[in-house]
């Protein structure tokens, strides 16, 4: 497939794609993992959503475009340059919350209501505070990390980093676990 075959690109993606060029941000979301998300939050009207990682708000694009007028989203990322950015694109959304800080810190002391959906593209919420992460989802509530199968930029050692989160979440009963070996190599897991 090409991008050709993905329908419903944001209008504002292009504009972030060519600041991501242009600031040399080199850790860009894929068209499909956006398209997916999109579709996944298109399925929780009313829903409240979670995506830690902001980076330039290319995956916030597309789950912005999913949601509906009464759901919310918050998205955490501590990278400050980054997430001004982010908050140019998205900060007059008021069902839209980007939030500058450490992600480890923000997951360990939310006390907010659950999330529908949880995206997980940082460290935080996906190979650390895995547990805290998944006590904020909601029952059917779906929890989505991508980058699962080899990427060119990950540096040595951390295929070990995969195998063993992906064996941690195989073994949870909690959850109802899909692996993909689609796009960048998915895994989405719903809340039992």
């Amino acid at each position: 497939m090409n991008d050709t075959n993905i329908q419903d690109i944001p209008k504002i993606h292009l504009e972030i794609t060519r600041k991501s060029e242009e600031i040399g941000f080199t850790m860009p979301s894929d068209l499909y993992v956006g398209s997916f998300l999109k579709t996944l939050i298109a399925s929780k009207p009313k829903g409240k959503f979670l995506e830690l990682g902001t980076g330039i708000g290319l995956s916030l694009s597309w789950m912005i475009e999913g949601m509906d007028d009464d759901s919310k989203l918050i998205s955490v990322d501590n990278d400050p340059e980054l997430i001004s950015i982010a908050s140019n694109y998205f900060g007059e959304d008021t069902r839209v919350k980007v939030i500058c800080k450490d992600g480890s810190d923000w997951i360990t002391e939310y006390t907010g209501a659950k999330f529908d959906l949880i995206f997980a593209d940082a460290w935080p919420g996906k190979y650390s505070e895995i547990d805290e992460v998944l006590d904020l989802l909601n029952v059917g509530g779906f929890y989505i990390i991508d980058d699962m199968t080899k990427q060119p930029n990950w540096p040595e050692g951390h295929e070990d980093n995969v195998i063993e989160l992906t064996a941690y979440l195989e073994q949870r009963e909690d959850l109802q676990l899909t692996k993909m070996n689609w796009s960048t190599g998915l895994i989405m897991a719903v809340k039992k």
